[in-house]
């Protein structure tokens, strides 16, 4: 098997769609000698800066000196992005190999009629790299929920995070931040560790109590308003927090959300010290978060999609992007793209709409036509790369091209 083969192979369990639960995950990882049960891990839950969160806490265990497997999603311009030991990614080659032990496990549970999903087969693959690597802790992103999310095959991990909650994937979820905080919190296993932001929307933070309660385990909500922001730039943000200072190559003040809920988390893994956290939190680069790629004119990139991300960077174009300020944008069709327009569009001079590669891709025309209300001008590229072009061929040295709505759009992007 070849990587691209690999690849392939990943993309064509798309056809079994999103399928919450348990019992293929488990019977497929039962025919790969279960690995989840010989590792050790960190459990990261929640609607936004999940991807963030993870990357920060495997940064600070790899400081410490962990063998550290780190399992995320989606990628932005590598499929092997989404398995990294010590933040190098598999290798092609790796890739394919695991793969094609993962692909006859798969070939024989379709024939007792349990066919895996896309997801389901990426964990699996991901577990046996981590084991077979020999990893010592193993930070693991939830992909959709939590509680039937196909990474919840694992057994009590070392501490378990749960991000800001916010109202995403209602159809699977369910429509109210109480029925989403449920379903998150069903990461959260008997005699385990919470850490979530004190941030939560009440009605969230009282299902996730409730249920730390209920699973007889330590319950810490780490208080974002108890760390004072130093200074602050595009790629950028100090601040201190309980007599610390620390410095992160990110911007936002969500950011500083997720890296004091780390922080939190980070006490409760035995070996760590305040001064791998520093460390670890100074090398959290983020690929597609808010992240600047490319100066004069800066390109920016954000793949957040949902109004909770629109509004977190709302509020770093408010501070500093320049006047002159050209957005490219695709989205998934299942989106609320509305909200999210409303929020980036009254900072940009002027829009061009794509399409992702992705069937679930809204049409540029579905966005121009929603942006309306928001803008005037607005144009439709279809192609991604051409309409990238189109942006940077227009704006001036000293302005900005914006790159936004989706993670799928940013991977069909050449920087």
């Amino acid at each position: 098997m070849t990587y691209r083969q690999a690849v392939d192979f990943y993309h064509s369990r798309l056809r079994f769609g999103m399928q919450p639960g348990l019992s293929r995950i488990k019977r497929l990882l039962h025919a790969l000698g279960d690995p989840q049960g010989k590792l050790r891990f960190v459990h990261v839950a929640g609607t936004n800066g999940k991807g963030t969160t993870a990357n920060m806490l495997s940064r600070i265990l790899v400081e410490a000196g962990y063998k550290t497997g780190l399992f995320t999603s989606p990628y932005v311009f590598s499929f092997c992005e989404r398995m990294q030991i010590d933040h190098q990614n598999i290798g092609e080659a790796e890739l394919a190999r695991i793969t094609a032990r993962v692909k006859a496990a798969v070939e024989e549970a379709e024939k007792a009629g349990e066919g895996p999903t896309e997801f389901e087969t990426i964990t699996a693959a991901a577990l046996l790299y981590f084991y077979e690597a020999h990893c010592d802790i193993v930070v693991l992103e939830v992909g959709l929920g939590g509680r039937l999310d196909s990474t919840n095959i694992i057994p009590c991990p070392l501490v378990s995070v749960i991000t800001s909650i916010a109202l995403d994937h209602t159809a699977v979820l369910g429509d109210t931040l109480g029925q989403i905080a449920a379903e998150k919190a069903g990461v959260l296993k008997e005699g385990g560790h919470c850490v979530t932001t004190a941030n939560q929307p009440p009605e969230a933070m009282q299902v996730l109590r409730t249920t730390a309660e209920e699973r007889h385990n330590t319950f810490t909500a780490a208080d974002p308003k108890c760390a004072e922001t130093l200074s602050e730039s595009l790629g950028e943000t100090m601040f201190r927090y309980s007599g610390e200072t620390y410095t992160i190559p990110l911007c936002g003040v969500h950011q500083v959300e997720n890296a004091v809920t780390v922080i939190e988390a980070a006490k409760l893994l035995r070996g760590v010290t305040m001064e791998h956290v520093r460390t670890g939190l100074a090398k959290s680069v983020m690929h597609g978060r808010m992240e600047r790629v490319a100066r004069c004119p800066d390109v920016l990139l954000d793949g957040g999609h949902n109004p909770e991300c629109g509004q977190a960077l709302a509020g770093v174009l408010r501070r500093f992007a320049p006047k002159d300020l050209t957005a490219v944008i695709g989205m998934m069709e299942d989106k609320d793209t509305a909200h999210y327009l409303a929020q980036i569009l009254p900072f940009c001079r002027r829009v061009i709409f794509t399409k992702p590669d992705n069937p679930r891709a809204a049409s540029p025309e579905s966005l121009a036509e929603t942006a309306q209300s928001f803008h005037s001008e607005v144009r439709c590229v279809s192609d991604p790369q051409k309409a990238y072009e189109q942006a940077l061929s227009v704006t001036p040295e000293n302005g900005m091209v914006l790159v936004c709505g989706s993670f799928y759009l940013l991977s069909d992007i050449n920087f």
